[in-house]
């Protein structure tokens, strides 16, 4: 039960990365963004991931943590993007 709830809760996690990484991408601009917000979850995912890893608990929870991680990177990448092009847009 509890690595259900545990999936469970990385699921509900994990739906919001995709829509926020839409938004990034579309709008181009990285007003409205935390990049300390985004390192902090960051650093939360690979927390979990070596928690997981040390304990030997690989089980299939493993994998939303690692794609949970993939897609904050992702909307990273972005913010370093859109904030560049803020900059550029800002000096042009």
């Amino acid at each position: 039960m509890p690595q259900i709830l545990e999936t469970v809760m990385m699921v509900c996690f994990g739906l919001s990365w995709p829509v926020s990484i839409l938004r990034s991408w579309r709008t181009r601009t990285a007003r409205g963004k935390s990049l300390l917000f985004l390192c902090g979850i960051a650093v939360g995912y690979a927390a979990g991931i070596i928690a997981k890893l040390s304990a030997d608990q690989i089980t299939y929870v493993l994998a939303f943590y690692v794609l949970n991680l993939l897609m904050v990177c992702a909307d990273i990448a972005l913010y370093v993007r859109n904030r560049r092009l803020d900059r550029e847009s800002a000096d042009g």
